[in-house]
């Protein structure tokens, strides 16, 4: 696994986990007739080693209007209490409970009061790390996942690359929103779930580097991806956006009223990103 450790301050403790490789046997469950869904052992291991793992694995949504299936190629860790940027650095809500719950279920977001994100709980009961499910490649229901996206995305330049190329997208490809808001990936009986990778990916494939868009813990490069892999998502730095008289830690949004912005504030922990 390439790129640099980035491992200095808060986050520092957590850097002798980062290790990639490919799935074990017994990370996998084979049921008669189905794929390999992945096992909730995998998912309560330390955030750290399971985010890697994930590049590959394959999530599928069945819904009445069909499947979906999305190759993971960008994942981003998120370490719970211990991570400055991650929803649950501030104690457990009505939001993000599923966090603080068994592993191998779905954390579900809405964000930009446009977007919905998914993650993955991941670490013992109570840990409430999590990995994000930032891009992928549709790999079934092509067709579906274009027409969710709409009429500008199928006419885009990027073409099929573009449809689950970043963590909004992958979800409105997919058709994930709230209600599958706690959803157990590891469950073949789910409409959610995770299946282990066709191929696997080695160490020598994964490259890793810091989060897009957070403004604290920015130092930890625990955003994983596919290396050559033409749908991982483009990186950017935590930008904060201000108005004129603004103060620190103040970002600029709009309301409903046409033209009139507000100022509302964005938490120190960088999490209105996450």
């Amino acid at each position: 696994m390439s790129g640099d450790a980035g491992q200095a301050g808060p986050l520092a403790g957590h850097g002798g986990l980062l290790s990639a490789g490919s799935l074990s046997a017994e990370s996998t469950e084979r049921l008669p007739g189905s794929p390999a869904l992945l096992r909730r052992e995998l998912f309560g291991r330390p955030v750290l080693l399971t985010a890697p793992r994930l590049l590959g694995c394959v999530l599928a949504h069945e819904t009445a209007e069909g499947t979906v299936a999305v190759r993971l190629t960008e994942v981003e860790a998120y370490a719970g209490a211990a991570d400055p940027a991650s929803h649950a650095f501030r104690g457990q809500t009505a939001r993000n409970a599923v966090m603080f719950g068994e592993p191998g279920h779905a954390y579900v977001y809405f964000t930009y009061g446009m977007h919905f994100c998914v993650n993955l709980v991941c670490g013992p009961a109570g840990e409430a790390s999590a990995v994000l499910l930032r891009a992928g490649q549709v790999v079934a229901g092509a067709g579906l996942a274009a027409q969710r996206r709409g009429a500008r995305a199928a006419a885009s330049a990027g073409g099929p690359r573009e449809l689950a190329r970043g963590p909004a997208r992958l979800c409105r490809a997919l058709a994930i929103d709230r209600r599958m808001d706690g959803a157990d990936v590891c469950d073949p009986a789910s409409p959610l779930r995770i299946i282990g990778p066709a191929c696997q990916v080695t160490a020598g494939q994964v490259e890793r580097g810091p989060r897009v868009g957070v403004s604290s813990g920015a130092d930890a490069h625990w955003r994983f991806w596919i290396a050559g892999e033409a749908t991982v998502s483009a990186y950017r730095p935590h930008i904060p956006r201000r108005r004129p008289g603004s103060q620190p830690g103040q970002r600029a949004t709009t309301t409903a009223g046409p033209g009139k912005p507000v100022v509302s504030v964005e938490p120190p922990d960088g999490s209105i990103h996450r």
